[in-house]
């Protein structure tokens, strides 16, 4: 336990649940894209984008496990 107190907890929560649900939908969304042959993003190559987007979303996950630890 760190101390962190009520008024800190708050801002950790909100800011954990953020990044999870963010990371995990573009980690879904990502999938969906490369499960059906889509592009991720317009303009981009199709390789780069799709490692730039999973690398994001499991960052914005481990982001927001890392906030929930701080409780």
């Amino acid at each position: 336990m760190n101390g962190m107190g009520g008024a800190e907890a708050g801002p950790a929560v909100f800011a954990g649940t953020v990044f999870v649900l963010f990371g995990g939908a573009l980690l879904l969304w990502t999938g969906a894209r490369l499960r059906h042959g889509a592009p991720v993003a317009d303009g981009a190559g199709p390789l780069a984008s799709a490692v730039l987007a999973v690398f994001f979303g499991a960052v914005l996950l481990l982001a927001g496990v890392w906030c929930f630890t701080r409780l």
